[in-house]
């Protein structure tokens, strides 16, 4: 039920992958809206069953009374069938803060963990940048949280993206170790100690060029950048457009370019990549963008799917009892 085009691209986009996966998605939400939606589309051999939740939690309602007082929400049924191993994994693309509390007060944190964080893919100029956090601490971070936040980068890229040894970067104003806030100062020798590819500071530019695999940063910082990213990507493509459309020798031009400019949307779409893994919750969570049609769906299924036959979760929990013998 949730999402700005729920429930009808959730729907169809499960369906979508129920068809081209094979596997079986449980959609969660009220029932007779659910189930009257699922009408409009071919399931063909896929398998879906229809789980009720009586209550919706809005895009902007708050986490805290989704956790107190909406028990009965999509989410928190969905985050109930994950603990009571009635489901690998769950998929939302309603509200983030909510996702959040939910699964954290349900779920708990992976042993080890302080903090969970948000981990967006972003593509640059060689294949794909993952950074994190993006939204799921807005303040209070500290060095220790950077720190755990580079090792559960660092196994996502090992595992998801096939990533053998990542390039990890922790962004701040400059590349001398000197520079940056307290919270990245402290961060920075906490890195060089760990046995993590730590290739130093980075700036914004090194997010896009390639020169780095996973870029660490607090939530409130990262989510500003994502969203600067997509309003960048959809900017770029309008002026191209508009530029390519005036005149008649422009218009023969756009003609031309049209393969490579929907290559380019291509790579720069965040339906591409489905949704955001929510790192260190004792679950395989996955949030959608706000936006997400049925391919944005479709595709966090797929992440979904993938993040749990990876076993992403017993990596980073491994990982961050070696990091823990090392500092006792």
């Amino acid at each position: 039920m949730g999402g700005d085009n729920a429930p009808a691209a959730v729907v169809e986009g499960a369906v979508l992958a129920a068809r081209e996966y094979e596997i079986k998605v449980l959609l969660v939400g009220q029932q007779e809206v659910v189930k009257e939606t699922l009408r409009n589309f071919d399931l063909g051999k896929g398998s879906i069953e229809v789980i009720p939740a009586s209550q919706v939690v809005l895009m902007d309602g708050s986490p805290t009374e989704a956790v107190r007082r909406k028990r009965d929400s999509s989410i928190a049924v969905a985050a109930r069938l994950l603990k009571n191993r009635d489901a690998d994994a769950m998929v939302s693309a309603g509200n983030t803060g909510a996702a959040l509390a939910t699964t954290r007060s349900l779920l708990g944190k992976l042993k080890g963990l302080a903090r969970p964080a948000i981990a967006a893919v972003i593509p640059n100029a060689v294949d794909v940048t993952i950074l994190l956090d993006v939204g799921a601490n807005a303040g209070g971070c500290k060095s220790e949280h950077l720190l755990q936040f580079a090792i559960m980068g660092e196994v996502y890229a090992k595992d998801l993206m096939g990533k053998e040894n990542p390039r990890i970067g922790l962004l701040s104003i400059g590349e001398e170790k000197s520079k940056g806030s307290a919270t990245t100062l402290g961060a920075f020798p906490l890195l060089m100690q760990s046995k993590i590819n730590f290739v130093g500071n980075v700036e914004g530019k090194d997010i896009v060029n390639g020169t780095v695999d996973v870029v660490v940063c607090d939530g409130f910082v990262g989510n500003a950048i994502l969203k600067f990213a997509e309003g960048m990507s959809e900017m770029i493509l309008q002026l191209i457009r508009a530029e390519l459309s005036r005149g008649k020798l422009s218009k023969l031009g756009m003609l031309l370019a049209e393969p490579a400019l929907r290559k380019f949307k291509k790579r720069v779409d965040y339906t591409e990549y489905g949704g955001a893994p929510l790192l260190g919750i004792n679950g395989a969570c996955i949030i959608g963008h706000g936006k997400s049609n049925a391919i944005a769906i479709k595709n966090a299924v797929r992440v979904a799917s993938e993040f749990v036959s990876h076993k992403v979760n017993n990596h980073i929990e491994q990982n961050l009892q070696i990091m823990n013998k090392q500092d006792s």
